[in-house]
């Protein structure tokens, strides 16, 4: 089958590698005009890394990650308030939890294609069904046929726009800085930590190489003025009322690698499958970044998207199978990370104060098993 996907990020790609594992005719249209090695670390959760083992990257991925034993959740003034022990589903699933930065998982990706299968500087901008097919239109004038289109471009998607107008992204209630700096000692081996206050959030976790990668987030209004183009030392000022790690780390970040964006998501949707249109990634789930499964869950739909191909000859059951598949599962995630983000990112004192008393009430495996679904599935 001739298959079109739009995007090349990681949904795109890891989507690509397995289709072509199965002699799918592929082709990637991403708006760029090269690969850029830029990014923040991310996350890869021991499903995401399970399934990536079956497509021949997940020991490279593994090998370029940093192994995370244990999350750790702090107050204000550095108190543990809980912990999750990630080696649990070592045990149960029999993969780790990764942080990785984003630049080595794609390019990790980019490696596994065949030659010429990706070209750069198409931006989608409309696509055409009708009985012969699917055509994407691109921002230069050029156009691509195929069967079947794999809408993989994010959040923003024209695609997913164009199919359903009223899905435009949502506002989380918060802006975010990351960044990637030398560790020095500041941070655990093998742990990851979350600060939280009433005056904002920060999140730091080791990396390979002797990096940190870190989070700091403050309530604000979309796109306001007073955080946009701020230096780390700007940054770090911010957060001063965190034990003194968190604004050193922020203010020894190189400019080069601060990131800021403010976060959104997007509701979640009923149908990912439109015809031969399948929406895929944050094009169909966006998520807020609290649990760390964005990458993950759009690795999780390429799985599932080629395991249908295995499965069945009929591209509509392939189809019906993939949206059955994610649609109820991506949902859940999409609605339990706003929700730890809304509990996070608490600035009411009382309320937070109250917060702070009951979280370590709560036990550890309890966290755990509130994630649970999250590792037990079979893709």
């Amino acid at each position: 089958m001739k298959i079109s996907i739009i995007g090349g990020g990681i949904g795109g790609l890891c989507a690509t590698v397995t289709l072509q594992n199965q002699g799918q005719e592929v082709q990637v249209f991403e708006s760029a005009k090269a690969f850029q090695p830029v990014g923040a670390g991310i996350g890869i959760g021991s499903n995401a890394l399970q399934a990536l083992m079956g497509i021949g990257v997940g020991e490279e991925i593994f090998n370029n990650g940093y192994v995370l034993h244990t999350q750790v959740f702090q107050d204000v003034h550095g108190k543990t308030l809980n912990t999750i022990d990630f080696s649990v589903l070592k045990k149960m699933y029999g993969q780790e939890n990764i942080t990785i930065h984003r630049a080595d998982l794609h390019r990790t990706f980019l490696e596994a294609l065949k030659p010429n299968t990706i070209q750069y500087n198409k931006k989608c901008i409309h696509i055409r069904q009708d009985e012969n097919g699917i055509t994407a239109f691109f921002e230069d004038g050029s156009t691509a046929e195929a069967e079947l289109l794999i809408a993989a471009d994010g959040i923003n998607s024209p695609i997913r726009q164009q199919l359903l107008p009223n899905t435009t992204p949502r506002y989380s209630g918060y802006t975010c800085w990351r960044g990637i700096t030398e560790n020095k000692g500041r941070v655990e081996e093998y742990t990851s930590k979350e600060l939280w206050s009433t005056r904002g959030r920060f999140g730091m976790a080791p990396m390979r190489g002797g990096l940190i990668y870190w989070f700091a987030c403050i309530n604000t209004t979309p796109r306001n003025p007073a955080y946009q183009q701020l230096k780390p030392q700007e940054v770090a000022a911010i957060f001063t009322h965190f034990p003194r790690v968190a604004s050193d780390i922020i203010a020894t970040t190189p400019a080069e690698n601060l990131l800021h964006h403010d976060i959104y998501d997007i509701k979640p949707l009923q149908n990912f499958v439109f015809d031969r249109v399948v929406l895929l990634g944050d094009a169909a789930h966006a998520t807020t970044p609290n649990m760390g499964q964005g990458a993950g869950q759009a690795i999780e739909d390429s799985i599932v998207l080629g395991n249908g191909f295995k499965q069945f000859k009929d591209v509509n059951k392939v189809l019906a199978h993939y949206e059955k598949k994610r649609v109820a599962r991506t949902a859940k995630v999409i609605r339990l990370s706003r929700q730890i983000g809304e509990t996070a990112q608490i600035s009411s004192r009382p309320i937070a104060a109250a917060r702070d008393f009951l979280f370590p009430l709560l036990p550890s495996k309890a966290l755990l098993w509130r994630l649970k679904f999250l590792f037990d599935v079979r893709l």
